[in-house]
């Protein structure tokens, strides 16, 4: 090195390179020497265990040499289209880091290897490299899952759960030291933690006196004894699988150990071919499919049989979300609040960051960076033509097949097979626990049977007592005569009882359909499929999937494309008969035509108070006689002054009685100034109210909704509706009514029933005056008169009036906000405000205080 260095350097230098390049030779040399007697040192230690482990009896002992053929060493590595999607792999998957972001750090991580043992003695090793403690949210009212950190390696059966302790298909050694099947844990190793490699012994040699068992070693000593696998789990392919929480992980499947066991072992890595399976890998593009059904009609069945039959697939979707919490140790409520479904579950960890359902976003962005099989179950989103179209908008075409399934229609007999299985598993499980608490169904009902009849023949012994006195000693002679025979015959029957009950217990235990149940094509669930309100608000909108938004391919699984589509439309006819439009929303003509009303309503309550006053009466009827002279002028007619002058001071006499309603042109001025609603009382006034809000809200809504199959609504949401318009309760009970056919009775001439939808309906235009309100009302005032002045006392209204208000606090407020209490009809100059429509006003300098109840006013 100094004689190469000193060509490129000056004479002056050559020296002392020279010199330089000896002492790194030196160095060199010393650095491989330390390096050699450090692997001595460490080949004499692992020696010296082996010897020790010998002397203690260990029953491992060294692998044989084996000449077979070995799988590729690059070929074993962890599986990332059999992981879930919060593991990170880095290093080329030789280290694992999880998701901690958000709730992803109270979720479990798992993955399973893609070589799974069949035979021989293998093993793999696991190191935890760093613990990670991700912050957690203020002010949560649950608790996440405990230890934060955890780490879990053992084998698991091809398809099954990726969380080692979840069912019985894998077994594992947990980080507290718990060998653990099936939920079952046994103390069986010590506590382990960073700084410690752990070994996972897999014995499948059925010549060695450990065959089928596990053990784990830490740090090259024995932590455990052999623990004999399941025997479900024997003669089957294992795979080795790590689950962890918040740890980073290195996995090493070999060919060499980082730390050498008592006695030579292979890896897996290093396993001959014959002994393992390895996992198919997948060619080509992924799919990613959307299935689409009709809610409540097996559309979530039907997910669940398809990811049966094709286990490659990974579902995205909120149910899964939630099954994936709680394999991972959070504890939710089991109760379901109100709009709780299968499609959209709630949460209800009392952890925030997964209750918000913040992790799905996550999970959105990260599943098509990763190459798999995807099936998304959205029910609701799935028939929504734009929300597919944004799913499909993630998943790029280059890399995923796009693909629809349609489930909707007669389902197939594989699937009704299937849930015809699913219902029977629910019963027996019902009889079990039936059973299990000592009332069987039949004997139960026999007991209340047998509990009937003895007291009706107490009943008839009551009854008969007298009878039964005066022929007592008839019955006694004949009791005595044949007292030995009735004793017979008691035995007799009480073997055939029990004979017979013996039988009843027999076909207790046999559960089988009905054949009613038989007939079901669909099965009950405890949770709906969607939600009433998301349902009402969406189910308009509902469609099948078409190529135009961007399916490679759209299957229809269970009808033709031309039967599915006519099933969903007349599903959707069908729902707009009974489900009610929640996102609607008053529109401006609804607005204007509101206030005008409000407007009117409000100097109408005036003039008829002015009347009432006898001094302004007075003024009114001067002024109507100043209004009909200027009218007489203007007609210039040929009538004396000695007979005009006459008339002058002769009291302006009209009978309003004798007016015909309809006639009426102005109904605030009858001729005399008197308006047309005069006699108006408490109960004229809401009919009044009542019948032009009955009428704007029909308009109102055909407008608003603008859906020619659904022009109006029924009666099971006129509740619903009547708030979203006027802000404000209906209720029948305040007209003094039991049934809604009475009420309609009252106002027939504005508001009626169509016979074939029972939809309500407007008997009058939309156009009509607003002050023909007042004409239908009074008209009805006059019908009731009548029939009361005939002695009909039914004729005579008795509405509820609300209770006045409490008074103000503020004593200054009264009067001075436009009329105090008479509510927030026209607050501000804004008309479509929350309050009553016979409320508020403007007031009025304090008068006409109003509350407001239903929709009734107390003035």
């Amino acid at each position: 090195f100094g004689s190469a260095l000193a060509c490129f350097l000056p004479p002056s230098s050559c020296s002392d390179a020279g010199t330089s390049g000896s002492a790194s030779m030196a160095d060199a040399a010393a650095a491989t020497e330390v390096e050699e007697k450090k692997e001595k040192k460490v080949q004499e230690d692992q020696d010296e265990k082996m010897d020790d482990a010998q002397e203690s009896g260990e029953r491992e002992k060294d692998a044989a040499a084996d000449a077979r053929p070995k799988i590729k060493a690059q070929s074993c590595e962890l599986n990332m289209a059999d992981s879930t999607l919060n593991v990170m792999p880095t290093t080329n998957g030789k280290f694992l880091m999880p998701l901690t972001d958000g709730a992803f750090q109270y979720l479990l991580a798992g993955s399973r290897a893609t070589v799974g043992l069949k035979a021989g003695r293998y093993m793999f090793e696991v190191a935890i490299v760093e613990s990670l403690n991700p912050t957690e949210a203020l002010q949560q009212r649950g608790h996440g899952p405990q230890p934060r950190q955890l780490l879990r390696l053992g084998l698991s059966t091809k398809n099954s759960s990726l969380f080692l302790s979840d069912g019985p298909d894998n077994v594992c050694f947990d980080s507290d030291g718990s060998f653990t099947h099936n939920g079952n844990r046994k103390k069986a190793a010590q506590r382990f933690g960073r700084e410690q490699t752990l070994a996972l012994l897999v014995n499948l040699d059925s010549k060695s006196p450990n065959a089928n068992t596990v053990s784990l070693f830490c740090n090259g000593e024995r932590a455990s004894d052999p623990q004999p696998l399941p025997e479900n789990m024997v003669g089957k392919t294992l795979y080795p699988t790590v689950t962890y929480r918040n740890v980073m992980l290195h996995v090493n499947f070999g060919p060499t150990p980082k730390s050498k066991l008592p006695f030579a072992c292979r890896m897996v890595a290093d396993a001959a071919a014959e002994d393992v399976e390895l996992a198919p890998g997948q060619d080509g593009k992924s799919e990613v499919a959307l299935p689409v059904g009709v809610p409540d009609q097996g559309f979530f069945d039907w997910v669940d049989l398809f990811i049966k039959n094709n286990p490659s697939y990974t579902e995205l979707s909120d149910r899964k979300i939630l099954e994936w919490a709680e394999k991972s140790g959070l504890w939710r409520s089991k109760s379901q609040g109100s709009t709780a479904s299968s499609d959209k579950p709630d949460m209800r960890f009392g952890v925030a960051m997964l209750d918000d359902y913040s992790c799905r976003k996550l999970l959105s962005c990260i599943a098509p960076t990763i190459k798999r099989n995807y099936l998304i179950p959205e029910l609701t989103s799935n028939l929504l033509a734009p929300e597919r179209q944004q799913v499909l908008q993630k998943f790029p075409a280059a890399d995923f097949k796009r693909t629809s399934y349609v489930v909707v229609g007669e389902p197939n007999e594989e699937y009704k097979t299937y849930i015809h299985g699913l219902m029977l598993e629910e019963k027996q499980q019902q009889a079990e626990r039936d059973k299990a608490m000592g009332y069987p169904v039949k004997k139960k009902m026999k007991k209340q049977e047998e509990a009937k009849k003895a007291k009706e023949a107490e009943d008839n012994k009551t009854q008969d007592g007298d009878d039964a006195e005066a022929k007592e000693t008839k019955e006694d002679e004949e009791m005595k005569e044949g007292e030995d025979k009735k004793d017979g015959e008691d035995q007799e029957e009480k073997k055939e009882e029990e004979a017979a009950e013996a039988e009843e217990e027999e076909e207790d235990e046999k559960v089988e359909l009905t054949e009613e149940e038989k007939k079901t094509n669909y099965r009950k669930t405890y949770l709906p499929d969607v939600s009433d309100r998301v349902l009402a608000k969406h189910f308009a909108n509902f469609s099948l999937p078409s190529k135009e938004e961007g399916f490679d391919s759209i299957s229809y699984v269970w009808q033709s494309e031309e039967s599915c589509a006519k099933h969903l439309k007349d599903w959707v006819l069908e729902k707009k008969l009974t489900q009610r439009a929640e996102d609607l929303q008053p529109g401006d003509w609804f607005k204007d035509e509101w206030s005008k009303w409000q407007k009117l309503y409000q100097d109408w309550r005036r003039i008829q108070s002015e009347w009432k006053d006898p001094v302004r009466r007075k003024a009114m009827q001067n002024k109507a006689k100043g209004d009909v002279k200027k009218e007489d002028a203007a007609q210039e007619d040929e009538e004396k002054p000695e007979e005009k002058g006459g008339d002058e001071d002769k009291e302006m006499e009209i009978n309003a009685d004798d007016i015909e309603v309809f006639d009426v042109k102005d109904v605030c001025d009858l001729g005399n100034g008197e308006p047309l609603f005069a006699n108006f009382v408490y109960e004229d006034w809401a009919l009044l109210s009542t019948r032009y809000e009955f009428h704007l809200l029909i308009h109102a809504f055909k407008k608003d909704l603008n859906d020619v199959d659904r022009p109006s609504f029924s009666e099971a949401h006129l509740s619903f509706y009547y708030n979203r318009y006027f802000r404000k309760v209906f209720n029948i009970k305040y007209y003094g009514v039991e049934s809604f056919a009475d009420f309609l009775d009252l106002i027939k001439d504005t508001v009626g029933l169509d016979e074939k939808t029972n939809f309500l309906k407007a008997a009058l235009a939309e156009d009509i005056p607003q002050a023909d309100f007042v004409k239908y009302t009074e008209d009805h005032r006059r019908e009731r008169q009548q029939r009361m002045d005939a002695g009909d006392e039914t004729a005579k209204l008795k509405f509820s009036r609300p209770a006045p208000p409490p008074p103000p606090r503020d004593a200054h407020a009264v009067g001075s906000q436009g009329g105090g209490h008479g509510g927030h009809g026209s607050r501000g100059g804004e008309p479509y405000n929350r309050g009553g429509h016979m409320g508020g006003g403007g007031g009025g300098g304090g008068r006409g205080n109003e509350v407001q109840l239903g929709s009734l006013a107390l003035a």
